[in-house]
C-alpha cells in the first residue's frame, strides 16, 4: 500500500479550510504504539511529522510511527474485508449494493437473545 498522495492531502486541506494542520491519532499498524501524525502546509510543500498516513480505501486511514516507517515504508498485512449479507433473497457483497440498501444496512441493529427481558418464559 502506498502513502497518502500529496494530491489527496491537498484535497483534505481544501475540504477543511478552517484547520491550519491536519492530524491523525491512533496506534501504529506495525508495533501498536500510540502515534499522532500531523500534516502542515508550508511554502515549500506539506510537512508531515510523527509518522506516516496510509489510506488504502477512501476514508479509512492507517498509521505508522516514524521508527516503523523507516524500517519498512510499505503497509503490509492489510486486507480489506468484504462483508456479505442478504438483500432481496440473495447473498451479495454489501459494497455492490445500491446506495439506499447500503444506508439501510448501516442502520441495522443486531439482537442478542441472551439479553432478553428477565422473566421471559419462552
Amino acid at each position: 500500500m502506498h502513502l497518502m498522495s500529496a494530491q489527496r492531502l491537498c484535497d483534505l486541506f481544501e475540504a477543511h479550510p478552517d484547520q491550519p494542520t491536519l492530524s491523525w491519532s491512533g496506534r501504529c499498524h506495525d508495533c501498536q504504539a500510540k502515534v499522532e501524525v500531523t500534516a502542515t502546509p508550508q511554502s515549500d510543500g506539506i510537512h508531515i511529522s510523527g509518522g506516516a498516513v496510509y489510506e488504502p480505501t477512501e476514508g479509512r486511514f492507517f498509521l505508522k510511527c516514524d521508527a516503523c516507517h523507516r524500517k519498512d515504508p510499505v503497509l503490509r498485512n492489510f486486507q480489506a474485508c468484504e462483508v456479505y449479507s442478504r438483500v432481496v433473497g440473495y447473498l451479495r457483497p454489501v459494497a455492490q449494493w445500491n446506495d439506499g440498501k447500503q444506508a439501510e444496512f448501516s442502520l441495522r441493529k443486531t439482537f442478542d437473545r441472551s439479553l432478553s427481558v428477565a422473566g421471559d418464559l419462552s
